[in-house]
């Protein structure tokens, strides 16, 4: 079973950092993209930013200057830096990854299990 779990998530006061990170599982070997998602309370889940196996990232406008998607190919990892939290970025996070290729075979699509950031005022 191709998994990805993350980890670095809690609560922090505004202003605030955090790092985010999404293992996946052994059984992968490699994926094409990888993002992050979060989905606040009573709110559709939203993306927040993705790489690509080749370094092409994407952001959405409101995390745009204070956070930063960064994988480490050869394990598989990928991070999201936080900084300038707001109470606004409260949410679970969620990794995702595309095009995966594993000892199961393709898989188009991987969700990992998410991580609540909580964002004080």
């Amino acid at each position: 079973q191709v998994q990805l779990m993350e980890s670095g998530g809690g609560l922090v006061q505004a202003g605030g950092s955090l790092r985010l990170s999404c293992a996946a599982s052994a059984n992968i070997f490699s994926f094409v993209t990888m993002g992050w998602y979060r989905q606040a309370l009573g709110k559709q889940r939203e993306l927040v930013a993705t790489t690509t196996r080749t370094g092409t990232t994407n952001y959405a406008n409101s995390v745009k200057g204070r956070f930063t998607i960064s994988r480490d190919n050869a394990k598989n990892t990928a991070y999201l830096q936080m900084n300038s939290l707001k109470p606004e970025d409260t949410a679970v996070y969620y990794c995702h990854a595309e095009r995966v290729s594993s000892s199961s075979g393709y898989v188009p699509s991987v969700w990992g299990q998410g991580t609540q950031v909580t964002v004080s005022s």
